[in-house]
C-alpha cells in the first residue's frame, strides 16, 4: 500500500498532464473532447461568459474577444497547465491570421505556458497532411462560413466548395447523419481533405467512416484542437483510425 494511504484509498496518478481548455458559453460536447484524451491527461474545462446572441459573426467577435478568451485562461492557470487551447473555431478565424496570432498571445499574456487555438491548429493540421486544397463543411449561415473560407485562403489553402446548414443555434443537436449528409455534398473530386468546422458539431464517430468512403483525410474542429493541444506537450491522441491521429507524428504539430 502506498505510504500516507488508508486501506480503500485510491492512489493519484504519479504523473499527469493537465490541459487548459477554453470554450464557448454554449458548448455541449466536454465527452467528445476527453475521447481523444489519453489516461495521463487531465482536461480543465471552462467557458466564455454567457451572451444572448445567435451562432452569427456578431457571435464569433464577442467570444473571440482577446481580453474575454485572456479572462477565461487566467480562470485555468492556477492547476498549471501545460497548455491551454481556445477550442472555438469561428472565435478564433473571425479576426483573420492576426486576430488568431492576438488570441495566442492573450493566452500566454494570461498565464498560459503555451498556448493553441483551433483554426490554429486546423492550418497545422491541414499543413502536416499535406493538404493545399480542402472542401470546408459547417454549420454555420453563408456570413461565417464566408470568413473561414477567407482564413484558409490568407494561410494560401485553396478552397474547393464551402457548404454548410444556416444554423444559429443548437449546433450540438445535429445528428451524424446530417453531418454525414452535409461532408458527402461539401466533398468534391479535387479536394485533398475535406475540413468539418465547429467545436459544438459531433464529429468523433463520424470521421473514419468519410474518411473510408471519400478516400482523403476528413479533419474536425475538435480532433485538430485536441491533436494540437496534446502534440504540444508531446502526447499522441487516443487510437481512433483516423488519419490526422493514426498517420501524422507528434513533430507534425509545428509550422
Amino acid at each position: 500500500m502506498t505510504a500516507g494511504l488508508l486501506p480503500g484509498d485510491v492512489a493519484p496518478p504519479a504523473s499527469a498532464w493537465r490541459i487548459g481548455i477554453v470554450v464557448p458559453y454554449d458548448f455541449a460536447l466536454d465527452r467528445e473532447l476527453w475521447r481523444w484524451v489519453p489516461d495521463s491527461v487531465d482536461l480543465l474545462i471552462t467557458r466564455t461568459p454567457f451572451e444572448a446572441l445567435p451562432v452569427s459573426v456578431e457571435q464569433a467577435v464577442a467570444i473571440g474577444d482577446t481580453a474575454v478568451v485572456a479572462e477565461a485562461t487566467r480562470a485555468l492557470i492556477t492547476p498549471s497547465p501545460a497548455v491551454v487551447g481556445y477550442a472555438c473555431t469561428a472565435g478564433s478565424f473571425v479576426g483573420g491570421p492576426g486576430g488568431e496570432r492576438a488570441l495566442v498571445a492573450a493566452m500566454i499574456a494570461a498565464g498560459a505556458s503555451a498556448a493553441i487555438t483551433t483554426s490554429g491548429a486546423v492550418v497545422q493540421a491541414l499543413g502536416a497532411l499535406g493538404v493545399e486544397r480542402v472542401a470546408v463543411a459547417t454549420p454555420y449561415d453563408d456570413a461565417v462560413t464566408g470568413l473561414l473560407t477567407a482564413f484558409l485562403q490568407e494561410w494560401d489553402i485553396e478552397v474547393t466548395a464551402a457548404h454548410n446548414l444556416g444554423l444559429h443555434g443548437g449546433i450540438w443537436t445535429v445528428p451524424y447523419e446530417t453531418t454525414l449528409d452535409l461532408v458527402r455534398r461539401t466533398w468534391t473530386q479535387d479536394c485533398d481533405a475535406v475540413f468539418v468546422s465547429c467545436t459544438n458539431l459531433a464529429t468523433y464517430d463520424a470521421i473514419a467512416p468519410l474518411e473510408a468512403e471519400l478516400g482523403v483525410p476528413v479533419v474536425s474542429a475538435n480532433q485538430a484542437t485536441m491533436w494540437a493541444a496534446l502534440a504540444t506537450v508531446g502526447l499522441e491522441a487516443n487510437e481512433s483510425n483516423q488519419r490526422l491521429i493514426t498517420q501524422v507524428p507528434v513533430g507534425g504539430v509545428q509550422q
